[in-house]
């Protein structure tokens, strides 16, 4: 009986160690990310192993995806969209190339990042536009001003050798942009889960109602994620300027559904409420490397984009939500189908002169 009991007792803590991790991992949202990630390193070992020797190329392009997918995640958990935050970039680096000093160039493109953000949450929250729709506006009236203040041509940045000197690496293959995108990454990690006020950015996505019945001030928390998210965008558009030596209003096409499907590849619900920064670096360096593999092996900028919209589809639907509300309407279709069968069975009919 004692050896019974000591195997039982054995078994039971191996159980026990599993459910734990399984739990663990079950409240994880980094999974499609890792699958992701490891997908496109064993596909690009394969087909185009130059993308890790040209690792200073492929590092740049995951600061630049992940940087606007960092602020982009930001609003996205509080169940809000930004699609302009590729035109924030553009119109700030557009900004930032009309004056000869770097600093105070930088500083107006923040400001363009401030502006902008606190535009979005008054449509948002004041007049109570959804946020797509002011968003999508934003998106084309940025692009617009960039263009007029550009005259649609490239803006050269005066002064060129600090530009060129910005590009070069400062430790080992680390450049400025990696290293400022390593900094933001850091610095909103510890805010959305070691401050109070990250924190109720994840309430406010999960139950808004709920968050402001528990005194969460959720305009507050709106407005400062919008303005967040345009900020870091906004410093997206000084780094690649500084790095290309100009500002050129025409780019930043491929920065809006890069920086979405790393988002969304990292696990971050559109819905809001959940999601972490973890998974969008996972997210932006998957796209990143996948972009940069892409490009050595010769495929055109549009086609790469019909690859990551494929991979941001397959994203969505591998959601766990998406695949619970699939797997749920085609068992009550497959009910409903049953039933109607069931229905249209014929009854006996019963002879009444039948003896």
């Amino acid at each position: 009986m004692s050896t019974s009991h000591g195997v039982t007792f054995g078994d039971d803590s191996v159980g026990t160690r599993a459910d734990q991790l399984r739990r663990t991992l079950g409240r994880r949202t980094e999974g499609r990310g890792v699958a992701l990630l490891a997908v496109v390193l064993v596909v690009v070992v394969i087909l185009e192993p130059l993308v890790f020797s040209a690792y200073p190329v492929t590092l740049s392009r995951i600061a630049l995806v992940g940087l606007v997918a960092l602020g982009l995640t930001v609003v996205i958990l509080m169940g809000e969209l930004d699609l302009s935050v590729a035109s924030t970039a553009v119109l700030a680096g557009v900004v930032m190339a009309q004056t000869d000093n770097i600093a105070v160039g930088v500083l107006l493109a923040l400001l363009v990042g401030v502006a902008v953000g606190l535009v979005n949450a008054f449509f948002v929250i004041k007049v109570g536009i959804n946020s797509f729709i002011a968003t999508l506006g934003m998106l084309f009236v940025l692009r617009g001003l960039a263009i007029v203040v550009s005259n649609s041509e490239p803006i050269p940045l005066e002064n060129i050798s600090f530009a060129i000197s910005f590009g070069l690496p400062i430790v080992g293959p680390l450049t400025p942009r990696i290293v400022i995108f390593i900094l933001v990454f850091l610095v909103l990690h510890l805010f959305l889960t070691r401050v109070r006020a990250g924190r109720e950015f994840y309430a406010v996505g999960g139950n808004r109602q709920a968050a402001r019945d528990a005194g969460i001030p959720v305009d507050r928390r709106l407005v400062t994620g919008f303005v967040v998210c345009s900020v870091i965008a906004a410093g997206a558009g000084a780094i690649n300027t500084l790095e290309r030596t100009a500002a050129d209003p025409t780019s930043g096409s491929t920065v809006l559904l890069a920086s979405f499907a790393a988002a969304i590849i990292g696990g971050v619900a559109l819905t809001g409420g959940r999601g972490s920064i973890l998974g969008t670096l996972i997210g932006a360096i998957s796209l990143g490397t996948l972009e940069v593999g892409l490009t050595l092996t010769g495929v055109q900028v549009d086609i790469q984009q019909i690859f990551i919209g494929g991979v941001l589809l397959l994203a969505v639907m591998t959601d766990p939500a998406s695949l619970r509300a699939a797997s749920f309407s085609l068992r009550t279709s497959l009910r409903g189908l049953r039933g109607r069968s069931t229905d249209r069975e014929p009854t006996p009919s019963h002879d009444a002169t039948a003896p």
